[in-house]
């Protein structure tokens, strides 16, 4: 069980408070533990953070930006915009996409939600493979659209096949679909048939298919982005975001890929000036320097696969990773483990099915670190 942070007890007769709506009275929001420990491998950061020149230069880019903040923001920030769709087209081998294709909101997180505002709601289905990120029936949840599920494939690999995806979407007429590659928490990459398949499957009913592509950029070489589909299927988007191998966790910023009248369609929902000219201002200074920021990739990548070939030496079972975590089975209850590990000052993930857990790859020394603590808090 992961450990969370009290919350104060309301001061007032809770008889006497306003009654939330149906699905908010009793829930938790979200919160992944954010605890004091030396070893933070349970949110899937990048732990190499800006250099102090970079740190400076976004504070350079900052500081331009505030002697502005009386006015609003670049409402359309076309310009970043524009830089991101430059990015990618050097980063998945495609045409780069024009500003008006591309959308920019506070981490994917504001971009899925946004999705959900302007085509879920009431009467309106979305359809999501388990085991997948925990807000996916939270965005369903707060936009009055119904959230079900289907199976991924059998552990260790939670594959997805198009045959599995086709027949889920004749079985619930989703007007939605969320495909996620590689996906969390099973760290699983989708062929691109897949991906094909579902939008030909959701084309005759106008139905709208998102593949989530948050951890992109750790995926093996040679693995294709969903991006390459998007001049073919003009119902389906690709939303990414800089908080994963960006290092950009604290800057808030996800953004979307697809035809420009979906792009018109979000703009509809999204609240007046919501991304700050702040955060405009450092995902730009971010962009200008990707070179760097996105420089311990690779090495992230070498130390996933090293420390998964450790854990199935191990003997766990290791769900096979094209993101920066890994999600293995515990020999032992997950929670107890769990609770040792943070005994031993390291922060991981009880998520997924039960008995597994998820660890996030951090530096050498962290990674050395959990290896240690799980010699002791889960032995053979």
């Amino acid at each position: 069980m992961e450990t969370m942070p009290t919350t104060p007890a309301p001061t007032l007769d809770s008889s006497a408070l306003p009654a939330p709506r149906d699905g908010i009275a009793g829930a938790a929001p979200y919160g992944a533990p954010q605890l004091e420990v030396a070893h933070a491998l349970n949110v899937n950061e990048n732990p190499y953070g800006p250099s102090p020149e970079l740190a400076a230069a976004i504070g350079a880019a900052v500081t331009e930006a505030a002697a502005g903040l009386n006015r609003y923001p670049d409402r359309e920030a076309l310009g970043l915009r524009a830089e991101l769709g430059e990015f990618l087209a050097a980063e998945s081998g495609i045409p780069a996409p024009e500003a008006h294709a591309v959308w920019a909101a506070n981490g994917s997180n504001e971009v899925m939600h946004q999705l959900l505002l302007a085509y879920g709601g009431p009467g309106r289905t979305a359809l999501g493979f388990t085991p997948h990120y925990s807000m996916y029936p939270e965005y369903a949840r707060d936009t009055y659209t119904q959230w079900v599920t289907a199976e991924r494939g059998p552990a260790p690999d939670f594959a997805l096949t198009a045959e599995a995806v086709t027949a889920a979407i004749a079985a619930h007429r989703p007007s939605i679909v969320v495909l996620t590659s590689p996906n969390n928490p099973t760290g699983t990459a989708l062929e691109l048939e897949v991906v094909e398949a579902a939008a030909s499957a959701l084309a005759p009913t106008r139905g709208l298919l998102v593949v989530d592509e948050a951890y992109g950029e750790f995926r093996r070489d040679g693995v294709p982005s969903a991006l390459t589909l998007l001049p073919s299927h003009p119902n389906l988007v690709v939303t990414r975001t800089m908080s994963k191998a960006f290092a950009l966790a604290g800057a808030r910023l996800g953004y979307l890929v697809a035809d420009p009248a979906i792009v018109d369609t979000v703009r509809v929902v999204r609240l007046p000036y919501h991304l700050s000219a702040l955060t405009q201002a450092v995902a730009r200074t971010a962009l200008a320097h990707r070179e760097e920021l996105l420089g311990k990739v690779a090495q992230l990548r070498t130390e996933r696969d090293a420390l998964a070939e450790h854990l199935r030496s191990r003997g766990h079972e290791v769900a096979p990773s094209d993101a920066n975590f890994i999600l293995f089975r515990s020999f032992s209850d997950r929670d107890a483990v769990f609770e040792a590990l943070l005994a031993r000052s390291v922060l991981i993930r009880a998520v997924g099915p039960a008995g597994w857990l998820r660890v996030s790859l951090g530096t050498p020394e962290d990674n050395a670190a959990f290896r240690t603590a799980l010699e002791e808090a889960d032995p053979r």
